[in-house]
């Protein structure tokens, strides 16, 4: 069945708080709406994709600062720190390896669990 990312990421109540919508191979399909920073933090192991859905994103790494506008990615690599930042709302989509912790291995009040990142929308 088809889903609208967007406007499924436009329905969530929680900031910061990714939902799985599908599943590709070994990664996740999440999305997320997001305001303010999350925390710097990194995965050791894997590749994590951003993709804006609407607004705009900011992460911001050691060396530069990476700005998306709706309709833009970039994948930050496996063992970088990064720091994600909207300055207005903004819905962005994830594509992540199953076993990629929310943030790393840099828990806060923010760090969603996977099963809650499993919950059923709506």
């Amino acid at each position: 069945m088809p889903i609208d990312p967007r406007a499924l990421a436009a329905s969530l109540q929680e900031l910061w708080s990714p939902r799985v919508v599908g599943e590709l191979d070994d990664s996740y399909i999440k999305i997320a709406k997001i305001h303010g920073e999350l925390v710097w933090h990194s995965h050791d192991a894997q590749d994590e994709l951003f993709f804006v859905l609407q607004g705009r994103l900011r992460l911001r790494l050691p060396d530069r600062d990476v700005e998306l506008g709706p309709g833009e990615l970039f994948v930050v690599p496996k063992g970088v720190q990064h720091l994600p930042i909207a300055e207005q709302e903004c819905l962005v989509l994830l594509i992540e390896n199953k076993a990629t912790a929310h943030t790393g291995d840099t828990p806060t009040a923010q760090t969603r669990s996977l099963a809650d990142q499993l919950r059923r929308i709506g």
